[in-house]
């Protein structure tokens, strides 16, 4: 096959590229992508250069004027491809990573000629595609899917696949899907649609450097840190005769501590072996590594060793990259984000852990998939004839590694493991409206596909019927309501399920919650605490101490890993975690936000308003660090919990407080003219309610009635209130609506057997963090 210039294939694209010239595997698979409408699959060895087959796509794309999506398989690498892909930018083309919720823009997202996401932000975004803030998506010409194997992730391959599937169902738009190796491609290839002509199964012959690939084993003990020194210390040795010949190293570690720590040690312990690594000499580099903002980083560095993690700040981590493809770093430590994102080969890469504790899984092996993404970094083109790739292992996992090296991983469907949360995630959409057409999206999954392959395992026979047996527990247990005809529509209780991605357990837990009479801030950490997303969190034995003494006079039936979630969300209140607990925090608080966000509209919607403001206060505390008395504040844009924690020790513990203040006392507080300034404006925009009582009785004659309107006005900006009137405690009425400028609330007096009537008229704000206004008035029964 001819030489391809780039220039020659897409001349209005060259610059887009960072070559000039295609490989032969990028060649054979241009056609197809090029001159062809057809849905494209493609696997390739690691390295082999997959990225411009994405690029090849998005052109066509771009050439026929229309939106392109890449589906990043994470996160950080979703910002890589944002300044990766300036090249399109300076074409004159939109590119836009959509992220989180709030940072969404929709204007710039469908204006977009390349949209970057993750599977989980597509999938957000596919189940509210009919909103305008969403519609976006609906203009999606061509899906991208870089590393499509992770359909076979435990954590997130399902979500890929539904995602995958509803698009297709949403907008039909051309797929092109790339992978490293994967034995059963054909399967990926049907279930897209796509024909053999434009499937590519691309061997190790197609990889620019060949790979030795073992596995070496460590003698396990009884102490797991001794383990990863013993680990640590057969990394060395693999590592260490590359790195006299010339080469680089490339060690995976389990976590971003563990990846500084090692480094450290590799200083010295390379020290020791008086191996030659470093460039001190070099007076540019030295200099270069003091602009580095982590201090262990710029230290290791001038000895040749360093540290990459998504945690660096970006300068430090681009800075190791530059530094790791030059040479003047000969040995890096990383996680296992490295493996699926920038293209740093080295001649010799070891698995150091093949095991990693999640906060929320406990000790659990690193998949197969991330192994074999990481082997494959083993190799520099242009400068080694192969690369030497290698896992270690405690000895009783030997044959399973070696087996998988020989005969590499099936790509498996992994829906079932969730199944009734995708089911009823469509139902709630909308897709599916009865018993047909529950089959119809079964049959558009992978899960369908590969069962149809391998019907053995997947006992593709009674695949129907166990689909019709989730179907039926959705029903029983209220998610979903299905009429005598067979027609299905969601509950509310379904609808807020998939919402906000609740595993169906945690759902109900909520659910019940809402049924009970008195809620406290303690019923709400527990609920969310006790959670089926947290099931699996485990409590390490030197974490014991620190959660007991957090929750010392809580009282709790939580034990073991949801226990210690509590501990961490009381610590998160009082802006204390214990340091033993800190490793785990952070995630935790994340997911738990996520968790009390979701609680907050069950108990809106299933209870009352003043449920969903109490646990709309706790969120403010686990996310802001604040007292009680300082959550209102954190409702005030410009007030962020330092100064909320400031100004509530000052006395100021309301919106109101802050406009009565003015900007004379809250300079006195610390803040510039100008911020204070910005910050009472931002104040006054929150409701400010004021109960008018008007006309309202001192007495009553007994077996008298009367009515009497109670104006509920308004100063501040508008939001959603409940407003609840009780009679003695018992409730008279309730409403929940939107407060502009005033509402008028009837209230009857009735001259019952009591002597006295103690009328409360309270206002709550479902939505905010601020404290219930309420307001009383006795009335003599004569």
């Amino acid at each position: 096959m001819r030489p391809v210039k780039v220039a020659e294939a897409v001349p209005e694209f060259a610059d887009a590229f960072g070559f000039e010239e295609f490989n032969r595997m990028q060649r054979e698979a241009l056609p197809a992508i090029l001159d062809t409408d057809h849905n494209v699959v493609a696997s390739a060895p690691t390295a082999s250069g997959k990225t411009a087959l994405a690029e090849l796509a998005i052109c066509r794309t771009l050439r026929d004027e229309g939106t392109a999506l890449f589906i990043a398989p994470l996160r950080a690498l979703t910002t890589e491809k944002e300044t990766e892909w300036e090249r399109f930018e300076d074409l004159g083309y939109s590119v836009y990573v959509v992220t989180g919720e709030r940072d969404l823009n929709p204007r710039r997202a469908a204006r977009a000629d390349i949209l970057v996401m993750t599977p989980e932000k597509t999938d957000s975004a596919t189940r509210k595609h009919d909103s305008a803030r969403y519609s976006f998506i609906e203009d999606v010409d061509c899906v991208v899917i870089d590393e499509v194997h992770l359909l076979d992730s435990e954590t997130r391959g399902g979500v890929l696949e539904v995602t995958v599937s509803r698009m297709r169902r949403i907008c039909d738009p051309r797929i092109v899907a790339l992978s490293a190796t994967m034995p059963n491609i054909d399967d990926v290839a049907a279930w897209l649609d796509a024909p053999a002509e434009t499937t590519f199964e691309f061997g190790d012959d197609y990889r620019p450097v060949d790979l030795h690939a073992g596995v070496k084993t460590y003698t396990h003990g009884e102490n797991s840190f001794a383990d990863k020194y013993r680990r640590l210390y057969r990394a060395f040795d693999l590592a260490e005769p590359h790195i006299r010949d010339g080469g680089q190293s490339l060690v995976f570690v389990s976590s971003r501590q563990d990846a500084v720590r090692a480094a450290a040690k590799a200083r010295d312990e390379l020290a020791k072996r008086d191996v030659p690594i470093g460039a001190r000499g070099d007076y540019d580099f030295h200099n270069e590594a003091k602009e580095l903002s982590n201090d262990s980083l710029a230290k290791g560095v001038l000895d040749g060793v360093g540290f990459h993690h998504a945690g660096l700040a970006r300068d430090d981590r681009e800075a190791v990259e530059e530094w790791f493809k030059e040479g003047k770093i000969q040995l890096l430590f990383s996680t296992s984000t490295l493996a699926w994102g920038v293209n740093l080969p080295a001649r010799c890469v070891v698995i150091r852990d093949t095991k990693h504790h999640d906060p929320l899984e406990g000790e659990v092996d690193i998949s197969p998939l991330d192994i074999l993404q990481m082997l494959g970094r083993a190799g520099r083109p242009g400068y080694d004839d192969v690369g030497y790739g290698w896992v270690v292992c405690d000895r009783s996992d030997q044959n399973k590694y070696r087996r998988l090296l020989r005969e590499g991983k099936e790509i498996e469907s992994r829906l079932a493991e969730d199944l009734d949360s995708h089911l009823n995630a469509e139902i709630a959409m909308g897709t599916i409206r009865d018993l047909d057409d529950v089959m119809s999206w079964l049959e558009t999954t992978f899960y369908y596909r590969r069962a149809q392959s391998n019907p053995a395992a997947y006992d593709f026979e009674d695949l129907r019927s166990r689909v019709r047996d989730v179907l039926d527990r959705l029903v029983s247990r209220g998610f979903v309501e299905m009429d005598d005809d067979l027609s299905i529509d969601a509950t509310p209780l379904g609808r807020l399920t998939s919402k906000y991605y609740l595993r169906l357990g945690t759902a109900s837990r909520f659910a019940d919650l809402a049924e009970r009479d008195r809620i406290s801030a303690d019923d709400i950490l527990e609920t969310v605490a006790g959670a089926a997303d947290f099931r699996q969190v485990s409590a390490r034995q030197s974490e014991v101490d620190a959660v007991d003494s957090v929750l010392t006079g809580v009282s709790t039936t939580l034990e073991d890993g949801p226990k210690k979630v509590l501990a961490i969300l009381h610590a998160s209140m009082a802006n204390s975690t214990p340091s033993e607990l800190r490793s785990d925090a952070w995630v935790i608080k994340q997911n738990a936000l996520r968790l009390l966000s979701a609680l907050r509209e069950f108990l809106d919607t299933f209870a009352d308003a003043r449920a969903a403001n109490l646990a709309r206060r706790v969120e403010a505390r686990v996310d802001n660090g604040v007292s009680s008395d300082a959550a209102a504040l954190t409702a005030v844009d410009g007030i962020g919990p330092g100064r909320a924690r400031k100004l509530a020790t000052g006395g100021l513990s309301t919106p109101a407080d802050v406009v009565d203040a003015g900007v004379k006392e809250l300079t006195r507080a610390g803040l510039s003219q100008g911020v204070a300034e910005r910050v009472i404006e931002s104040a006054k925009d929150l409701p400010a309610p004021e109960i008018d009582w008007g006309d309202f009785p001192e007495s009553v004659a007994r077996g008298e009635s009367d009515m009497h309107d109670i104006r509920v006005r308004n100063d501040g900006g508008g939001g959603s209130v409940g407003i609840r009137v009780t009679v003695n405690d018992v409730e008279m009425s309730a409403k929940t609506c939107y407060l502009s400028d005033e509402v008028t609330v009837p209230v009857g007096v009735f001259g019952a057997t009591d002597d006295e009537l103690e009328f409360v008229v309270e206002v709550t704000f479902p939505d905010l963090p601020l404290l219930p206004i309420r307001e009383s008035r006795t009335v003599r029964v004569e």
